[in-house]
């Protein structure tokens, strides 16, 4: 075999946690946070309860209202090239349907709900911190043993705290509260 032949044959490893990630099989639970791999099991039987009733709700009033996309996870979303997560569920509004692109969302979506797992730090701080500074609109963050919502609305330039509501989510994006 000469060498044209060998290399051709050689691929080079990944060397940042992004190209990791790249590689991973369809499916696969994890994320990257600021060139960090994060890897995840699956979410709780509860969790995802709490999860398909949300996006039932969210997903009739978009759809009924031809306000944009709502999926839920797994999806990609690309924030940056250092960053790809996998909301529990994400809504774009239908003017901003072109940051999807390759089956992927790449940029923010205007509201990302997640529904609080084994790693709380992580979407309480991590993402948290991430969603802001790349502009989503709303984030709420749902805790399934109580049912608490922490509500964050973005102004601009930072997210507000918005007040806690147990089992209820009060969009003001989708001028619409969502009970569960």
């Amino acid at each position: 075999m000469g060498l044209t032949m060998a290399k051709e044959k050689y691929q080079r490893p990944p060397r940042t946690a992004m190209e990791v990630y790249e590689t991973l099989p369809e499916g696969t639970l994890a994320e990257v946070i600021n060139n960090v791999l994060y890897m995840s099991p699956a979410p709780t039987f509860e969790h995802q309860r709490i999860l398909a009733a949300l996006f039932t709700h969210l997903n009739v009033h978009i759809s009924e209202n031809d306000l944009g996309e709502c999926v839920f996870s797994p999806v990609d979303v690309y924030l940056g090239s250092n960053n790809a997560v996998q909301p529990d569920i994400i809504f774009i509004a239908k003017e901003n349907l072109s940051i999807i692109k390759e089956g992927k969302g790449k940029g923010p979506p205007d509201l990302i709900v997640e529904v609080l797992s084994g790693n709380k730090k992580h979407d309480l701080q991590l993402k948290k911190n991430l969603y802001e500074t790349f502009g989503v609109k709303e984030y709420f963050i749902v805790n399934p043993a109580d049912r608490e919502v922490v509500a964050y609305y973005f102004d601009g330039r930072k997210f507000l705290l918005q007040e806690s509501k147990k089992g209820k989510i009060r969009s003001k994006l989708l001028r619409k509260t969502i009970s569960f």
